[in-house]
C-alpha cells in the first residue's frame, strides 16, 4: 500500500520534469519529421516513389502503439523516470541507424521499429511532468508539452535549411541520434512522480480499471484518431506540396515549414493557457472550428506570403487544439492507469490515422496535393468537431490524495 504522505515537489523537481517531457516529446519529433522534409530524396536515392516512403511514415505510426503498450505498462509498474531513459535511448538509436539504411526495405524496417520509441515517449513523458506540477497550471504546461512536437518540426526544418544542401538526407539522421543524451539528464535531475507512488497497484486491479473504462477508452481512442488525421493530415505532405506541386526550392520550402511551425508553437501554448480559462472542450472546438474555415487560406493561395500567412495560421489552430490534449487525456484517465492509458489512446489514435499521410501522397499524385489535403481536411476537421462536442471533460481533477480540485 502506498504511504498517504505528500512529499511537496520543490521547484526545481518540477521545472526538471517539465524539461524532461518537453525535451523528450521535441526530440522525439525532430526524429519523425526528419523525414517529413526528406521524402522526395530520399525516394529519389532509393530509386522509389514517393508514396513509397510516405508508407514508411505511415509504418512508424501504426507501430506507435506497441511503444506505448510496453513504455506505458513499464511506467505504471515501475515509475515514470526508468521506461522515459530506456525510451529516449531507443529511438535515437533508431534515428541514427535510419540513415545508414542501404536499402529501401531495410530503410522501412527501421521506421518500422523506430514508431515503437516514439510510441512510448508521449504517455510516459506527459503523465511524469502533469503529476509533477500543480492543478493550475495543467493548461499552460499541457501547451507547453505538446508545443514539443511542434519545436521538434522546427528543429527538422532547421537542419534541412542548413544540413540537406550541403551533406544530403542522411546526415540528418546522424544527428537525430543524439537526443541520447537527455537520458543522463533524466537519471541525474528528474524525481519520481509522487502520484504515481500514491496510486501504484496490483495486476489485478489494473485489469479491473481497464475494463471498467473500457467506454471512456473507445471515447478516447476516436477522439485521437480525429486529431491525429488533423495534425498528420496537415503537416507530414505540406512540405512535398510545396516541393512537388509548387516547385519551391529547399531553402524556401525550409523558410515556409518554420514559419508554419512558428504558429503551432504559438498555437499550443495559447490553446492551453485557454483551455485554463473556457474549458478543455470549449477551447478545442473553438480552434478546429476556425480551422475548418481556413482551409482555402491555407492550401490554395497563389503566392509565396499568402502561403506563409495560411502555414501560420492553420499551424496556430491545429496546434492550439492539441495544445489541450496532454491535459485532458490525463484528466480523462484513472490514476492506475495513467502511465499507460494516455500513451496507448494517443498511439492507437495514430494508428487508426496512420494511412492519412499515404492517402494524401496517393491522391495527389493522380490528382493535386492542394486538392487531396483541402478535401480531406475539410472532411477530419468536421468529424472532429462533432467527437468533441458530444464528449466528457474533467477538468481540473486531484491527481494526488491530499490535493484540492480546482474549480471547473
Amino acid at each position: 500500500m502506498a504511504s498517504m504522505a505528500l512529499a511537496k515537489p520543490t521547484r526545481a523537481d518540477e521545472r526538471n520534469a517539465v524539461l524532461a517531457g518537453f525535451l523528450g516529446w521535441s526530440l522525439d519529433a525532430f526524429d519523425f519529421f526528419i523525414l517529413v522534409m526528406v521524402v522526395p530524396a530520399v525516394a529519389k536515392e532509393f530509386h522509389t516513389s514517393v508514396p513509397a516512403i510516405a508508407l514508411t511514415l505511415m509504418a512508424s505510426l501504426m507501430t506507435r502503439p506497441v511503444g506505448a503498450i510496453i513504455f506505458g505498462v513499464m511506467a505504471d509498474r515501475l515509475g515514470r523516470r526508468i521506461p522515459l531513459m530506456l525510451n529516449v535511448i531507443f529511438y535515437s538509436l533508431l534515428s541514427f541507424l535510419s540513415g545508414l539504411a542501404p536499402t529501401y526495405r531495410m530503410f522501412f524496417v527501421l521506421r518500422l521499429l523506430y514508431g515503437i520509441g516514439m510510441g512510448g515517449e508521449w504517455g510516459v513523458g506527459a503523465s511524469l511532468t502533469l503529476e509533477s506540477v500543480p492543478p493550475r497550471l495543467r493548461g499552460i504546461l499541457s501547451g507547453l508539452l505538446q508545443g514539443g512536437y511542434t519545436f521538434g518540426y522546427l528543429l527538422a526544418a532547421l537542419a534541412y535549411y542548413t544540413v540537406f544542401p550541403h551533406w544530403g538526407w542522411r546526415p540528418m539522421f546522424f544527428i537525430g541520434g543524439l537526443p541520447a543524451i537527455l537520458a543522463l539528464f533524466i537519471r541525474s535531475k528528474v524525481k519520481e512522480s509522487e502520484a504515481w507512488r500514491q496510486n501504484r497497484t496490483d495486476w489485478g486491479t489494473y485489469g479491473r480499471a481497464i475494463v471498467q473504462n473500457w467506454q471512456r477508452f473507445l471515447y478516447m481512442v476516436l477522439l485521437m484518431m480525429f486529431m491525429n488525421s488533423m495534425s498528420h493530415g496537415t503537416q507530414d505532405m505540406f512540405p512535398t506540396y510545396l516541393t512537388r506541386q509548387r516547385h519551391f526550392l529547399p531553402h524556401t520550402v525550409a523558410v515556409i515549414t518554420m514559419i508554419a511551425t512558428l504558429g503551432n508553437l504559438s498555437g499550443a501554448l495559447s490553446g492551453g493557457h485557454f483551455s485554463e480559462r473556457i474549458g478543455r472542450r470549449r477551447t478545442m472546438m473553438t480552434l478546429v472550428g476556425l480551422g475548418l474555415l481556413l482551409i482555402p487560406l491555407w492550401i490554395l493561395m497563389p503566392t509565396v506570403p499568402t502561403i506563409m500567412l495560411g502555414a501560420f495560421l492553420m499551424g496556430f489552430m491545429v496546434s492550439g487544439a492539441w495544445g489541450v490534449i496532454p491535459a485532458h487525456i490525463n484528466e480523462l484517465s484513472p490514476p492506475q492507469l495513467r502511465g499507460f492509458l494516455p500513451g496507448f489512446v494517443y498511439q492507437m489514435g495514430v494508428l487508426c490515422a496512420s494511412s492519412i499521410s499515404y492517402i494524401e501522397a496517393r491522391a495527389g499524385e493522380h490528382f493535386t496535393y492542394s486538392r487531396s489535403m483541402g478535401f480531406s481536411m475539410a472532411v477530419v476537421l468536421t468529424v472532429l468537431l462533432l467527437v468533441i462536442k458530444f464528449g466528457p471533460e474533467a477538468k481540473g481533477i486531484p491527481f494526488l490524495r491530499r490535493e484540492v480540485p480546482v474549480d471547473s
